[in-house]
């Protein structure tokens, strides 16, 4: 006869902010979150504008690696005011909300 798997598994429950979740200061966490929302963003317009490495960088006025950080998700590599100017370059602009 089989013996019962033994489920040893521990659901933790998310604040909300992944960066908090790993042990990130509020303030950090709160920061980490703002610029990655930014970069998904910013991602999607590249995407919805069906540009290539090379032509985002030209609009954005980077290199072609820095779209690749973007992309990657390197979001320790972008300051806020980079991401609200690239999405500026982009031709939106960005709101803020303080709670």
């Amino acid at each position: 006869m089989p013996r019962p798997k033994r489920d040893d598994s521990k659901i933790t429950h998310s604040s909300g902010n992944v960066f908090a979740d790993l042990g990130f200061s509020e303030p950090e966490a709160t920061v980490h979150r703002m610029r990655s929302e930014l970069m998904i963003e910013i991602e999607k317009m590249i995407q919805a504008r069906h540009l290539t490495q090379t032509d985002a960088a030209k609009i954005l006025q980077v290199s072609q690696s820095r779209i690749s950080d973007l992309r990657r998700g390197k979001v320790e590599k972008f300051s806020l005011d980079m991401l609200v100017t690239f999405a500026s370059r982009m031709g939106r602009s960005v709101l803020m909300k303080v709670a």
